[in-house]
């Protein structure tokens, strides 16, 4: 069987989608070729049965230019592949979706958020499943779609490189932007540094838009509540870094909301740090213990002085009970192995 992928990013060493690469990687062995129109590449190192073809959008009326592009390339390849998979743009087929049925071709969706409407609706018409991995996402209610793992990565968290975790400090890794809630994070120290609380923070990330004014308004919050000095801004990393700080703190704050599901929450369990979050899939996993109520920095501040105030030993029992829980069923394979046999009709 051969697949076709529309994806917006094809990066090893992009600091918010990189880990696609590794998806690409792993799904390859499931199928005899597969064909990637990116709208964006950069550095990869994908199997031989992997073609990647940039969308390549520029200059004025690119949207245009790339629905053009779409087009012709679907058709130009048409024999190159028997199904598609759209993940996370559902732009694509709104722009294809059509043409494919009518060239008989089963379609699939990738789309797990919390936020959707009828343009998703008009999408998922096109599709024979739609993927999702929270029950909080948009997509769950469908009739056609079909829950799957997360797909976590777990063979950086557990090089034989070693890592001393840095004692009271808490991690922040994930787009620097609103949705992620690192400002939800300063408030929250700045309450806990009041009470004479010792901790270090870091956060690691860039915003989805380069000029994005937010990284400097939080960095701006933390001086005001003269906590500055216990907070480093990092900035992007590449994904291949990110297990190195996951590794080095004891605590990772996680801002997202119910229907996103990170797989960097599963990440930062398989290598050793401590998760804060308020996402309910995960807390039907490993416990709501330390769920904070979303968007509440008070409970947030609360959840961190008791993470922070327990022994090494307790800690580090505790995130080995969740690894247990949580990574199994969630790793990269099994999700490489599920889609291969849900789209293999």
């Amino acid at each position: 069987m051969r697949l076709l992928i529309f994806t917006q990013t094809v990066d090893r060493k992009d600091s918010a989608l990189g880990r696609f690469h590794n998806w690409i990687i792993e799904i390859a062995k499931y199928f005899q070729h597969i064909t990637i129109f990116a709208l964006k590449t950069g550095e990869y190192d994908l199997p031989e049965n992997v073609t990647v073809i940039p969308l390549r959008p520029w200059g004025y009326r690119a949207r245009l230019r790339t629905v053009i592009r779409v087009i012709r390339l679907t058709w130009k390849y048409r024999n190159d592949y028997d199904v598609v998979l759209a993940h996370m743009n559902q732009e694509y087929l709104l722009v294809a979706g059509l043409f494919f049925k009518f060239l008989g071709k089963h379609v699939y969706m990738w789309r797990n958020h919390y936020a959707g409407n009828i343009v998703t609706d008009i999408a998922a018409m096109f599709c024979d499943k739609v993927f999702y991995t929270s029950k909080s996402s948009y997509t769950a209610k469908y009739k056609k779609a079909i829950q799957m793992p997360v797909g976590v990565e777990v063979d950086s968290c557990h090089l034989d490189e070693s890592f001393e975790q840095i004692p009271h400090s808490v991690l922040f890794l994930g787009r620097f932007d609103t949705s992620k809630r690192p400002d939800l994070l300063v408030e929250a120290l700045g309450k806990i540094a009041k009470e004479g609380i010792v901790f270090t923070a870091t956060f690691v990330g860039g915003p989805n838009d380069p000029d994005s004014s937010f990284p400097k308004r939080v960095a701006t919050r933390a001086e005001e509540l003269g906590i500055a000095d216990q907070i480093s801004f990092v900035g992007p990393v590449t994904n291949t870094d990110t297990y190195r700080y996951y590794r080095s703190h004891t605590i990772y704050f996680n801002g997202g909301k119910s229907g996103m599901f990170d797989k960097s929450l599963f990440k930062s369990i398989a290598c050793g740090c401590f998760p804060i979050f308020s996402s309910d899939d995960m807390a039907e996993i490993i416990g709501s213990e330390f769920a904070y109520r979303n968007g509440d920095v008070d409970d947030l501040a609360e959840h961190l002085k008791k993470a922070l105030a327990m022994s090494e030993e307790s800690r580090t029992a505790l995130v080995r009970e969740f690894e247990e829980k949580a990574i199994g069923g969630h790793t990269l394979p099994v999700l490489a192995r599920r889609l291969y046999e849900e789209m293999n009709v």
